[in-house]
């Protein structure tokens, strides 16, 4: 699974990688971005845009916003399946910005080691996601929010954790945002980004709590 990330890197960096523009001039560095959290994200409806929206999926049709505690992830494997993700696959897919994710590897007992993984230049990526929107009957709120989507780890993740999140090349995110493409082109790029391409470091035990939101978290640990 997916459960943290980071976007550290400045606002206009980010418009020039993605080639996008952020709605406003509030974007904030965030080095541990947690689920019920905002992220930024890039989706197939508006693919100029920068948009922040909720982590954690409440699909339209919920009845209840605390489905999105449990729908932070979609396994690549079964989305065309699930019924909260079968649809969006077809029609609602985004980019969700980052520059690098956590995980956490079991050393005996209930003690974990948090890593930080991401790519070697430490350059900005983007996860697969899906997206959709929730109304809020009570008071009337349009709420965006997003899932990421996990395929099995590759030989650099697997040794920590058996899952990791979908990465594209720069060169399929276009792809992944494209109106109208198959679900064999879709599947074809919900595989495990190579190895080759990536890095670890252990990280603090600070990254365990949300609460915890600073440069030190992603500062590497021996």
């Amino acid at each position: 699974m997916c459960g943290r990330f980071s976007l550290t890197k400045e606002e206009a960096e980010i418009e020039k990688r993605f080639q996008a523009k952020f709605y406003t001039n509030d974007l904030v560095k965030r080095y541990n971005v947690a689920p019920s959290q905002l992220s930024l994200v890039m989706t197939d409806a508006q693919p100029d845009q920068l948009r922040l929206f909720k982590w954690g999926l409440i699909p339209s049709w919920a009845k209840d916003k605390t489905i999105g505690y449990k729908m932070i992830n979609a396994r690549s494997e079964t989305v065309f399946e699930k019924p909260s993700f079968k649809k969006l696959i077809k029609q609602r897919r985004c980019l969700v910005i980052a520059d690098s994710f956590y995980e956490w590897q079991p050393l005996g007992g209930k003690k974990k080691q948090p890593f930080r993984i991401g790519l070697k230049s430490w350059d900005l990526f983007a996860f697969a996601g899906l997206w959709d929107e929730w109304a809020d009957t009570e008071t009337g709120e349009i709420v965006p929010t997003f899932t990421i989507l996990t395929t099995e780890a590759n030989s650099l993740v697997a040794p920590i954790h058996d899952r990791m999140p979908v990465i594209l090349e720069p060169e399929e995110e276009k792809l992944w945002l494209k109106k109208g493409i198959n679900d064999q082109e879709i599947l074809e790029l919900l595989s495990p980004f190579p190895e080759s391409e990536m890095m670890v470091y252990p990280v603090s035990e600070q990254v365990n709590s949300p609460a915890n939101d600073n440069p030190a978290i992603i500062e590497p640990v021996s």
